[in-house]
């Protein structure tokens, strides 16, 4: 792609790393490419970051056509720049897309955009411990007319953050609430999609959760309110009688890139790991015999998020101790080490600008 390039002229004051906050504060710069049905994908321009004019009967306003993605960009000790499986994120946003109706971009395109506006904006990578750049793709339906079907043009565009931790508490244990009543996704619905739709149905859900006090949601299967989906945020693991169990991609539950990344590293290490459905009275169960030794979120926010307590139909099963689990902490070792390039990539996941 020939990018175009409009620096900003004036640069922001870049935030005190000891306080970020996860999205809170965005760069300089911004990247957008326009889509029509004459043209295909066109005019992949870097600009200033800021408003960006909208119709108010734009479709994405009205009917939620739209997807978007998250991966991150860290800095090395030695000062490079490294993205984690961006490859994955290119080929999962096109699936968004194809889901949702939206044109496809060449892999390459995506990519060479992310290292663009990432190598422009180097310098808001933070470089304080457990710090990033979030990096968020998306794209929006921009037809101006109301009605259902799908738009005729879009703007795919990426924005950057620099973040700190996701939760608070770092790789220290959270607590979850088992939601039994509403539901994220179903099968053949938008539940493999990152789409935004599938986060505005998590919202009441998640903000019930926190009133009672749980950082998030662990959802159940949409028709019998009884299998293991996902946690809002992230996919889940469980650690049962020394095997690591993970709900299997059944068409309702997003295939996490840093669930196929532990899945793979668990695999390399010899460790006992499953995809397969698994119920939460399996999980109960597994919890009164003593034998749910683990429970953690895996997702990119986050890396490795251990799980210290689950509530399920007003009664607490706490999990390990409420303690970080070894296989827990041994994969956020591992997968932070390799992104931060503090420990040998042997997989080649990174990627350098």
């Amino acid at each position: 792609m020939n990018i175009r390039i409009t620096k900003s002229e004036k640069l922001k004051t870049k935030p005190d790393q000891a306080t970020l906050k996860f999205g809170r504060t965005f760069t300089d710069h911004m990247f957008i490419m326009d889509y029509c049905e004459e043209k295909g994908w066109y005019d992949p321009k870097i600009v200033p970051y800021g408003p960006i004019p909208l119709d108010p009967s734009t479709n994405v306003l009205h009917y939620g056509q739209g997807i978007f993605e998250g991966l991150k960009a860290y800095k090395t000790k030695d000062g490079r720049v490294l993205l984690f499986r961006p490859d994955k994120n290119a080929q999962r946003l096109n699936a968004s897309c194809e889901r949702m109706c939206i044109p496809e971009m060449k892999e390459e395109d995506i990519l060479e955009a992310i290292k663009a506006l990432v190598s422009l904006e180097k310098d808001w990578i933070p470089e304080k411990e457990g710090t990033s750049l979030y990096i968020r793709p998306f794209v929006i339906a921009s037809d101006p007319f109301l009605g259902v079907h799908a738009s005729h043009t879009y703007m795919f565009m990426i924005i950057l953050s620099p973040v700190g931790a996701y939760y608070p508490t770092g790789i220290n244990p959270i607590k979850i609430y088992v939601e039994d009543k509403y539901v994220r996704a179903v099968k053949g619905g938008m539940g493999t999609s990152k789409t935004m739709g599938n986060y505005a149905a998590s919202l009441y859900a998640q903000q019930k959760a926190e009133e009672k006090g749980f950082v998030q949601v662990l959802w159940l299967d949409g028709i019998e309110r009884k299998y293991i989906e996902e946690v809002g945020a992230m996919n889940v693991f469980f650690k049962i009688n020394g095997t690591v169990i993970t709900p299997e991609l059944n068409g309702s539950i997003l295939p996490g890139i840093t669930r196929m990344s532990v899945i793979e590293l668990l695999k390399s290490k010899n460790i006992p790991v499953e995809e397969r459905r698994i119920s939460v009275d399996e999980l109960i169960e597994a919890s009164e015999k003593g034998q749910l030794e683990e429970c953690f979120g895996a997702g990119t926010a986050a890396v490795i998020s251990p799980v210290g307590e689950l509530m399920y139909k007003d009664h607490s099963y706490i999990i390990n101790n409420n303690q970080t689990g070894d296989i827990s902490r041994m994969l956020y070792d591992t997968l932070t080490g390799i992104q931060f390039g503090n420990i040998k990539d042997e997989f080649g996941w990174t990627v350098e600008v």
